[in-house]
């Protein structure tokens, strides 16, 4: 027998020993193990072959936003080139700009100290849509992320943080201020413009400088806060007659810091669970206002026999325990602020330090705000009618919203101080004929 003859012979008696081998495979091992070793066996060989790495970036993990994919987005908004086929432009009313982003299934090519990374953006198609198994819709966009492997730990431990960490100045140097209000359960928001600062805050200029003296002392101070094993948060009550401008102290300390506003409606929660959730549910760096603390809800006492978290009204307990213990798993660096016209009704359980740290009293108009009011609407900084306007308000008691009205009136500085003055003057005859001043006072004529 030739050679041809024996290379046929061997490669007969191979086939047939991998058949009698396949034969015994199929009879001793179940079909389901044996295509999961099959594509095993592919996967590895290709995972051998590919030398790129793929990282999945999810928009969400249930019900929690992904800071990584937020800030993808973000920072590759920046690296839109006129080499892409689709884009996604937007507009917002208050933007100044239009708002450029990736288009879906986009490649972009970043190169960071050198290195190339791939990314690309997708949205899942009908077909790819599925629920998980807590029974929400898994229809978010995801970014792919594709490097060489070797760089894994280049790509996971500095070029992403840096991304983040751009993400993060970024977001101040561009943010937009956010007022949340509570839909029963669940936060809504819109954009919050209040125009109202410190410059331009009727307040007493010592205490206006206190304020923002504590809040700059409270945003340093997060190394201190963790070396004492304290809650990074700060309370204030701000309590005073109605239109003293508590509303307007809260959206300038917000402007100050750029801190978001939770305008918390106790009347709208549920239960002690709901205004846990919703605690829980408030960003960082934001201040959670509860106003007119005295009438939103009826509070129980504390020692009441009958708490549950389940009842359907919000106890003084958990409102406390939201002040309290609660906070400790609830973010950092945020700010309550309860308000109330009424300081006297509140339970002092609510007043005692470490809950309420700072009370601030918002008082009625006293002549260093009626000048800033003056300054602020109509730039004036003085007048021949200060002495005498200023001398009436220090003999009657009208708010700064008060004054600001009357400021309104008219375009004209003269007139506008004219009709002040004449408010003023009946406000104290008023009085006079009350008996509420000393008769032997005079209308300033």
């Amino acid at each position: 027998m030739g050679l041809g003859g024996n290379i046929f012979a061997v490669v007969m008696s191979l086939a047939g020993s991998a058949m009698a081998v396949q034969t015994c495979i199929n009879n001793l091992v179940p079909e389901e193990f044996r295509r999961s070793f099959v594509s095993s066996l592919i996967n590895n060989i290709q995972s051998l072959l590919c030398q790129e790495l793929t990282i999945v970036i999810e928009e969400k993990d249930k019900y929690n936003l992904n800071d990584v994919h937020q800030a993808a987005m973000a920072y590759l908004s920046f690296k839109v080139s006129s080499s892409m086929n689709k884009i996604k432009v937007k507009k917002h009313f208050d933007d100044k700009n239009l708002i450029v982003s990736l288009g879906a299934g986009e490649d972009v090519i970043d190169v960071f100290e050198g290195i190339k990374f791939r990314w690309c953006l997708h949205y899942p198609s009908k077909q790819r849509r599925s629920f998980e198994d807590n029974g929400t819709s898994n229809d978010s966009s995801y970014f792919e992320l594709s490097f060489h492997k070797k760089l894994k730990d280049k790509a996971l431990d500095v070029y992403i943080p840096s991304i983040l960490e751009w993400w993060q100045k970024f977001k101040m140097e561009d943010k937009k201020l956010q007022l949340f209000a509570n839909d029963y359960d669940e936060w809504i928001s819109i954009n919050h413009n209040h125009p109202s600062t410190f410059e331009t805050m009727a307040m007493e200029l010592d205490l206006k400088q206190i304020v923002m003296e504590d809040l700059t002392n409270f945003v340093n101070r997060k190394d201190y806060y963790r070396k004492i094993g304290k809650a990074w948060k700060r309370g204030y009550l701000l309590y005073g007659p109605p239109g003293t401008g508590k509303s307007s102290l809260i959206c300038a300390m917000a402007n100050f810091l750029k801190f978001d506003i939770y305008g918390l409606d106790l009347a709208g929660v549920r239960n002690a669970a709901t205004l846990k959730s919703l605690l829980i549910e408030t960003s960082n760096k934001s201040i959670i206002v509860i106003e007119d603390i005295d009438c939103s809800v009826p509070l129980q006492n504390r020692n009441s026999e009958d708490i549950d978290d389940n009842d359907t009204k919000v106890t003084l307990s958990s409102l406390l325990n939201l002040v309290d213990g609660l906070w400790s798993s609830c973010g950092e660096e945020k700010i309550i602020v309860f308000t109330t016209n009424y300081k006297e009704r509140l339970d002092p359980a609510l007043l005692r330090p470490g809950r309420m740290d700072m009370h601030i009293y918002m008082g009625y108009c006293s002549p260093c705000m009626f000048r800033i009011l003056t300054s602020n609407y109509h730039d004036v900084n003085d007048h021949p009618l200060f002495e005498k306007i200023e001398t009436l308000i220090q003999d009657v008691e009208v708010t700064p919203a008060t004054v600001a009205e009357e400021l309104m009136r008219s375009n004209d500085c003269d007139i506008a101080l004219g009709r002040l003055l004449n408010f003023l003057r009946c406000k104290k005859q008023e009085k006079l004929e009350a008996g509420e001043v000393d008769t032997r006072s005079e209308i300033i004529d």
